[in-house]
């Protein structure tokens, strides 16, 4: 079988994209608008980028009325936002923030969701999240033309929160306790504590 994108509308790309490049973590980004608003919502197109300096990515696209998303317009006011980590007892929530809501209303009050202050940023971290990363914005690259640019926001991680029951005794952190999710085509999800090892040779 072979693909030509050229030929196929944006919304059947779509769908084979997200068929086919998985898994992808899930980032549960936390803001807050000009008002103080905590906006919380999930996104799959989603990763580390380098680690000099510790920097992330995460796409939010424009909505096809062509507004931004309300994650988006609050980080362009306030260069400030959290990714909070997904596993697998926070998947539900996770997924009902999904819904598209007010832009005054917050996510973790209508879903009755712990928040947890950051050190270094406003926006609160979920509390209940494995692994929270603060950061500031770097920079936004769009991409593709509208309706549904993409908008590539690239952060700089400034503190990670580990919770302590993720970790080994030697302080690293163990994957089976992790237990993330990862996105996969259309509903589907996927589990990270399933695992093997491969070696790498030395050279």
């Amino acid at each position: 079988m072979k693909l030509s994108f050229s030929d196929l509308e944006p919304r059947h790309i779509y769908k084979w994209m997200i068929s086919m490049i998985v898994p992808r973590p899930i980032a549960w980004v936390s803001s807050v608008s000009p008002a103080g608003v905590t906006n919380l919502a999930p996104f799959s197109f989603f990763n580390g980028v380098t680690s000099r300096p510790p920097t992330l990515m995460f796409v939010p696209v424009t909505k096809f009325d062509g507004t931004p998303k309300d994650t988006l317009r609050n980080i362009e006011a306030s260069e400030e936002f959290v990714v909070n980590l997904v596993n697998m007892p926070l998947a539900e929530t996770m997924n009902s923030t999904a819904e598209a809501l007010p832009y005054d209303e917050s996510e973790m009050d209508h879903f009755g969701i712990e928040a947890a202050a950051s050190d270094h940023v406003a926006p609160p971290r979920v509390a209940a999240a494995p692994v929270a990363f603060e950061c500031r914005l770097m920079q936004i690259t769009r991409i593709g033309e509208a309706p549904g640019i993409a908008n590539v926001v690239f952060g700089e991680i400034i503190c990670a929160h580990i919770a302590d029951d993720v970790l080994t005794e030697a302080g690293r952190i163990d994957p089976a306790k992790l237990d993330l999710i990862g996105r996969m085509g259309g509903e589907d999800y996927c589990r990270s504590n399933d695992q093997f090892t491969i070696s790498r040779k030395s050279h």
